[in-house]
């Protein structure tokens, strides 16, 4: 691109490389610092920033970063870059004041006549900060970019309608039926307790006739014969108390009585459908598959188990591109930017400013987790046929499936074989896969 744009035969490949090196050299040095002076808080690493932030976006709707330029921190055995960043709970975005929304403000996001953000009213303290007093209904309003364009604020979410200004957790659509969920676990839990409660009763001989009498003809009779009935009965159980706890025994009852226990069964065999079907529901709306929320993997075969992990990966793999452009780049944007302003870079003669090919200094390619393989032998078996036909790279093929740098993986290689060439050890047959691949692969699921 800066070859392009300056018409400079210098801006090639071998110096894209050598220039690429040094800024993820320093990029590590600074996302990596074990003091976490990349933290205002200095409590996590940029990668833990970043996994705490796309965690904000997919639960609450929105990542919202500050970028502050700390001096003060810089020094020997202290911080080495002024770049630090904060994640913010988006709760704290709100209008100041608690107002509804404005023509120019919504949600704390102030626009101009574009409806381009502006500034942020941010809250000095969490709304749940009860120890903070009054700063829970204090805003602070932070511009979105300094006036060079050097991002300060930034807010990311997936956009569902035009001039949408705040985000929506991808849970929203399915909170109604996880508080069935949880509603019907509780139920049924409830009943497995009662159905675990040993209930009895002892059931006497005394009739209603007997009753009748001897309440006598009017029903208002002295009952002497029923109080003298009872009196027995409590007489006789004074010292014989009916125990059917931990310490059960056998009882002896009063003549003609006997023990009757309760029945507290109750069918639930609807249960594990019912969790299925909401379960489901909960996999189509978060775009993962039905196995990978209830981690159970029983009932599929390698097929199915593939398949599955392929179609979710693509909503994966798409939420994790929209997160390296909305929240990643720009960081990376402002921490290259201070490199060039503080460092000698390998630049050629005539190069234009940082400010002037931003994005062309800045381009980056982000990596996330690998996908890893459902069977190793066969997926990387045909990995090795995608390469010989040209389909696919050594860098796609390390990225998607290890989550690795290819070329840190062909620098550990060479160092594996030097150092097997310095001990006298036999090489590894490395490339004996590639010879007998086309013959060996075959369906995984055959015995």
């Amino acid at each position: 691109m800066l070859r392009l744009i300056t018409g400079n035969k210098a801006f090639d490949a071998t110096w894209a490389d050598e220039y690429g090196k040094v800024i993820e050299a320093h990029w590590r040095s600074w996302a990596n610092d074990p003091g976490r002076y990349c933290d205002v808080e200095r409590k996590q690493t940029v990668s833990q920033m970043l996994r705490l932030g796309f965690r904000h976006k997919l639960l609450d709707g929105d990542s919202l970063l500050v970028l502050q330029y700390r001096r003060d921190r810089l020094g020997p055995g202290r911080g080495q870059y002024a770049t630090t960043v904060q994640v913010v709970d988006p709760d704290r975005l709100s209008n100041p004041q608690q107002n509804f929304d404005m023509p120019n403000i919504r949600g704390g996001v102030e626009i101009d006549a574009d409806g381009a953000p502006v500034a942020y009213h941010i809250r000095e303290a969490h709304i749940g900060d009860w120890w903070s007093g009054a700063k829970t209904m204090t805003w602070q309003r932070i511009p979105r970019e300094t006036s060079w364009g050097r991002p300060i604020v930034i807010h990311d979410f997936d956009m569902e309608r035009g001039s949408q200004h705040r985000g929506i957790g991808i849970l929203a659509p399915i909170v109604q039926r996880l508080k069935m969920l949880i509603k019907y676990d509780e139920s049924e839990l409830e009943a497995a307790i009662l159905n675990a409660i040993f209930g009895a009763y002892v059931e006497s001989p005394y009739d209603a006739q007997m009753v009748s009498s001897a309440l006598g003809d009017t029903g208002f009779g002295d009952g002497d014969e029923l109080s003298a009935y009872q009196t027995q009965r409590t007489e006789y159980y004074q010292d014989k108390r009916l125990n059917l706890q931990n310490g059960a025994r056998i009882p002896h009852l009063f003549p003609n009585e006997k023990i009757v226990t309760l029945d507290a069964a109750r069918p639930t065999s609807n249960f594990d459908g019912f969790e299925s079907a909401v379960l489901r529901n909960i996999a189509a709306a978060t775009g993962l598959s039905t196995q990978q929320v209830t981690q159970d993997w029983s009932d599929v075969n390698y097929s199915s188990a593939r398949a599955a992990m392929l179609e979710a990966w693509k909503t994966l793999t798409r939420r994790r591109d929209d997160f390296a452009t909305g929240t990643a780049q720009p960081v990376a944007s402002a921490f290259v930017e201070e490199i060039h302003s503080i460092e000698s870079l390998p630049l050629p003669s005539g190069a234009p400013d940082f400010l002037e090919a931003k994005a062309a200094y800045c381009r980056a390619r982000w990596m996330g987790p690998g996908r890893g393989w459902v069977d190793p032998v066969a997926e990387k078996k045909g990995a090795i046929l995608g390469l010989d036909a040209g389909l696919s790279t050594l860098e796609m093929e390390v990225a998607e499936n290890a989550g690795e740098d290819w070329e840190e993986v062909m620098d550990q290689r060479k160092r594996e074989i030097d150092a097997c060439l310095e001990r006298g050890l036999p090489l590894p047959s490395w490339a004996q896969a590639d010879q007998f691949a086309s013959e060996t692969i075959k369906d995984p699921e055959e015995k």
